[in-house]
């Protein structure tokens, strides 16, 4: 633990820190298993572009998750250390893929994004002028989050306009 280092915390508990650092934790986990199974099983139109986006983020996903982890162990705490707790701790939850569909799994992962933006852009607040350092990693991870979301949305408009596209030639 980082005893000078945590004592430029001010206004807010270390613990409460932690607490919710373990939920973006268990998020992460959740979402890079999330991409890593959705690229495993996506089909349709144009699966190719998703798989490589599901991919790019699920590895990013799982930087985040080494990047809090860090933090919560400067910060003097512990990782959650289970897989079975972070269906307990997630903000976001886990909606196991039931449509394999391209169209559907690129809706199913701008949901998650989107969850994960106002579950960041929280902590941001939460952390505003009391834990720069958390404060800033927190940042980092939203301003990927905002990326992601985009990138999926973009892949999602294209997919549909070229099915669309595809419907008008056939009829």
């Amino acid at each position: 633990m980082a005893r000078v280092g945590n004592s430029i915390i001010k206004g807010i508990e270390i613990n409460d820190i932690i607490d919710l650092l373990n939920k973006a934790y268990a998020d992460e986990w959740l979402a890079y298993y999330q991409y890593f199974i959705e690229s495993k099983v996506v089909k349709g139109i144009m699966k190719d572009a998703a798989i490589v986006e599901l991919n790019q983020h699920a590895t990013d996903e799982l930087r985040h998750a080494n990047m809090i982890a860090d933090r919560i162990l400067q910060l003097g705490g512990t990782p959650i250390l289970h897989p079975n707790d972070w269906m307990k701790y997630t903000n976001c939850g886990y909606d196991a893929p039931t449509n394999f569909d391209v169209v559907a799994i690129l809706k199913d992962a701008i949901k998650g994004e989107q969850c994960a933006i106002n579950t960041y852009s929280e902590i941001v607040e939460i952390t505003r002028n009391k834990d720069i350092v958390t404060y800033d990693i927190v940042s980092q991870i939203l301003a990927d989050e905002v990326e992601h979301e985009e990138d999926l949305q973009t892949l999602h408009d294209d997919i549909t306009e070229f099915i669309s596209d595809l419907k008008k030639n056939i009829n």
